[in-house]
């Protein structure tokens, strides 16, 4: 069966920086499921495996506009250490920040006694990836799975929709 929209599809992958800095790998886990289609993966996987079968293995290079976007300047700000009152902060911890545009993700990258910096910018953004894939097992997905926009487990979803 070759991959097509709202198959579910289920592979191992090793994710590096086109230098070779590898990034994330899942093959120390369970593979990965998830339906082909939803967006659950960045458009540039999703974009590849279209047509792939099980048992196929495969490299791509995916650019930033099909990944984690560009890097926006405008996304890291500095503001009061006073905003984190209670709070003992460290670089490199991440939180969800209210904005004028609602809930976003942000990274502390810095921090001084009276400022801390935040990043809104995913820690990916601005890169080229190398994926290395291998398509573990691809079946048709159920009614309900397509309904709910995700892979269920054996026995359902586990929640109400």
């Amino acid at each position: 069966m070759q991959i097509q929209k709202d198959n579910v599809v289920t592979l191992h992958y090793t994710v590096s920086t086109t230098d070779g800095d590898l990034i994330d790998s899942s093959h120390e886990a369970p593979p990965m499921s998830f339906l082909q289609g939803s967006h659950f993966m960045i458009e540039g996987i999703e974009d590849a495996l279209f047509g792939k079968v099980k048992g196929d293995k495969f490299e791509v290079t995916v650019d930033p506009d099909k990944a984690y976007g560009d890097r926006h300047d405008d996304l890291v700000q500095e503001v009061p250490a006073a905003m984190f009152e209670d709070m003992d902060v460290e670089v490199g911890m991440s939180f969800r920040a209210t904005t004028d545009d609602g809930e976003q993700s942000v990274i502390i990258i810095d921090k001084t006694d009276t400022t801390v910096t935040v990043d809104g910018n995913h820690p990916l953004a601005g890169m080229s990836l190398s994926f290395d894939i291998e398509v573990v097992d691809v079946r048709e997905a159920t009614a309900e799975e397509i309904e709910h926009g995700h892979v269920h487990a054996e026995g359902g979803c586990g929640h109400t929709h």
